[in-house]
């Protein structure tokens, strides 16, 4: 995308514009990202030793952990935290992502309005995208639930269990393999044809591009964002790593990262596996 980098979006309004030359740089995208992921990631830590008697063992965690009500169960406040926590993480880890779809799309309806041809601004489309990344932050809020409830991950949000890290890497790794993700991918990596065979020029139907275009990323990277459930959720190493895999498959060609990325969860996975049934292992010296 370098090529389109310096690439004045003159036709559109000036908001418009800006946007499309802020998706124009997705390194410096993703680097403001995580940045704001960080300073989120700390915020929380923050609440979170806020309610707790020792400060220091906050601090200590790995994770960001969010603090739940005092008897275990979870209210409204902490439905609330955790579901702007799985928003504000979805939204850093995926909007870099999404840059070369968003600025193909911003390149199009300038090239039509410079032909005075009537188009929508990219905020809808960028809208529509979002609205689906939020569908999805609120189930990953309702499994987190689950999951505690399940004992399966903890009060820090981390999971508890060897072999359910283990099997979500794997998973993931697996998926990284499967005809559905590269189908998916494919339409992430090339956003072209498809705004060149369903263009629109209401805003209802932009917006519904863009929530064809979010599904299409969703269905590429819902295995990577699953991968948070067995690392750590709020882990900012991790979600950055993450998301940096996920932005370099969408701007990239051919299929060997792919391929590379999920042999390296799998393997990962693999030790996850054999730690926890080693560690359980019968007659396993003490």
């Amino acid at each position: 995308m370098s090529h389109t980098a310096g690439h004045r979006l003159d036709h559109l309004p000036p908001a418009a514009s800006r946007l499309g030359a802020a998706f124009a740089r997705p390194k410096w995208l993703a680097i403001a990202c995580i940045v704001t992921l960080t300073c989120l990631g700390w915020l929380y830590l923050g609440l979170l030793a806020a309610d707790m008697d020792g400060v220091t063992g906050a601090i200590c965690s790995p994770t960001f952990g969010i603090a739940l009500m005092p008897n275990g169960v979870w209210g409204v406040r902490g439905f609330a935290l955790i579901g702007l926590m799985w928003a504000a993480m979805t939204l850093a880890m995926m909007l870099p992502s999404a840059a070369p779809m968003i600025l193909t799309y911003a390149e199009i309806a300038d090239t039509a309005a410079s032909k005075s041809k009537a188009v929508v601004s990219p905020f809808v489309l960028t809208a529509g995208y979002t609205a689906v990344w939020l569908g999805f932050a609120v189930l990953a809020t309702l499994a987190q639930y689950a999951l505690t409830r399940a004992v399966i991950i903890d009060a820090g949000v981390a999971s508890v269990s060897g072999l359910f890290s283990g099997a979500i890497l794997i998973g993931a790794g697996l998926y990284q393999f499967s005809a559905l993700k590269h189908a998916c991918l494919k339409q992430c990596q090339s956003p072209f044809p498809f705004f060149f065979a369903n263009w629109h020029t209401t805003p209802r139907g932009v917006f519904r591009l863009g929530v064809k275009q979010g599904l299409f990323c969703l269905g590429c990277c819902w295995a990577m964002m699953a991968v948070t459930f067995a690392v750590g959720i709020m882990n900012v190493i991790w979600m950055a790593g993450l998301g940096i895999v996920m932005t370099i498959e969408k701007i990239g060609t051919g299929k060997r990262f792919t391929y590379a990325i999920g042999v390296v969860s799998i393997a990962i996975g693999v030790v996850f596996v054999v730690t926890a049934v080693l560690a359980h292992w019968p007659g396993r010296a003490i």
